[in-house]
């Protein structure tokens, strides 16, 4: 019997008691406890490619689904207390079940126990295969499982945005081509039209299972029905069997304030569709910034250059600066400032998370004229000659 076989390899020798970190002896109300921890700290939504997370959550959720069950847990113990006692599945001349009898020995395995669902000799009783035929699939055939949600696939686009609503934040809509059932077949990749039938090789369980040597067993998914637990004799003619295509859609994303050149904002939900309810996937937006005409950024502080004169710096003075989409700030220039030192405005910059901003940051150039005209020609002559007495560069070449 195909589905006790694969209990007697795969369920038969583990303890999931141990694997949700319980005594064989807990109460229901503990193991619930312990498992609704276990699936929330490995759950796969919360440890994207982790491979290793997701297979203690299958591990976790398979073992609460036996000793979750009140009916299937007795029945669990009772086959964990036979196996381990050895009380089949031993050496085939040795005690066990049936241990009189007579040739060479009367013992047999847990094989013979399994496939014999009528007992020695024909007898009446169903044996242990009707014991626990029904927990894992009785009949002589695999019972068809229903097909888990699977969570759609994610995607990914770019969008380019201005300097201005990356600081402000900005919505935008994104036109997505995006993998979707079949339109034809609705998804079934079936010929339209034409009926299904339960899928021979896996007899509708959507899963095959691979002998891993010795005792122990993997399921894997079904080559024949990809999973989908049902065949059909025609392949849809437009995605050729897959029940897969492709859709384009329009949605509106918002890009939050405070963007930067080069993130990427998840967008919860908008991504593929999900598969048999199971929910859709995610759009990973990466976003670019195009650059703005006076102004730069610097983690969450905005830059600007500013132009000054050499009087400007020499004698001090107060000049006006413009701030991103607010009015203009006065920033007063001490005399004597050299140039390019920087001034900070606070609260001009960009956005951040908590709701504050940071600052902008001014720095001081000095700008030369090309041309002069009379008055100023004179006005520079005359300073040159004030200012001959101390040259600026004598320093350089004093000894050291």
């Amino acid at each position: 019997m195909a589905g006790t076989e694969e209990f007697r390899a795969d369920w038969a020798q583990q303890d999931f008691y141990a694997v949700l970190g319980v005594k064989k002896d807990a109460a229901a109300g503990d193991i619930k406890k312990a498992y609704r921890k276990l699936a929330k700290d490995n759950h796969p939504d919360s440890h994207p490619g982790d491979t290793a997370k997701h297979d203690t959550f299958k591990k976790v959720a398979e073992a609460y689904d036996v000793v979750g069950d009140p009916e299937k847990r007795a029945k669990y113990d009772e086959m964990r207390r036979l196996y381990g006692s050895g009380g089949f599945g031993g050496a085939r001349g040795g005690g066990g079940f049936g241990g009189g009898g007579g040739g060479a020995g009367g013992g047999f395995n847990l094989d013979d126990l399994l496939r014999d669902r009528g007992g020695a000799g024909g007898g009446a009783g169903g044996g242990i295969g009707d014991m626990f035929g029904d927990l894992f699939g009785g009949g002589g055939a695999r019972r068809q499982q229903a097909r888990r949600p699977r969570k759609g696939a994610d995607a990914e686009t770019s969008a380019t945005i201005a300097f201005t609503d990356a600081i402000d934040g900005v919505t935008i809509s994104l036109r997505l081509t995006s993998d979707a059932a079949c339109p034809a077949c609705s998804g079934t990749g079936g010929k339209p039209g034409t009926r299904p039938h339960i899928c021979a090789t896996c007899e509708g369980a959507g899963y095959v299972t691979a002998s891993m040597g010795g005792a122990f067993s993997m399921n894997e998914t079904c080559p024949a029905c990809a999973g989908r637990q049902l065949i059909y004799d025609e392949a849809c003619p437009t995605c050729h069997g897959s029940g897969r295509g492709s859709s384009a859609r329009t949605i509106q994303a918002r890009i939050p304030a405070g963007v930067k050149d080069g993130q990427r904002i998840r967008l919860r939900g908008k991504g593929g569709a999900g598969e048999d309810g199971g929910p859709a996937g995610d759009l990973y937006v990466s976003v670019k910034v195009t650059p703005h005409r006076l102004f730069a950024r610097k983690d969450d502080n905005l830059t600007i250059d500013v132009p000054v004169g050499f009087d400007e710096l020499a004698l001090g003075a107060e000049i006006k600066v413009p701030t991103l989409g607010g009015a203009p700030v006065t920033l007063r220039i001490p005399a004597g400032t050299p140039n390019g030192r920087g001034f900070r405005v606070r609260g001009k910059g960009a956005p951040r998370s908590d709701g504050t901003r940071g600052d902008l940051l001014v720095t001081v150039e000095v700008q030369v004229p090309a041309v002069l005209d009379e008055a100023a020609r004179s006005a520079i002559e005359a300073y040159r000659e004030a200012a001959a007495a101390k040259p600026l560069r004598a320093g350089l070449f004093e000894e050291t």
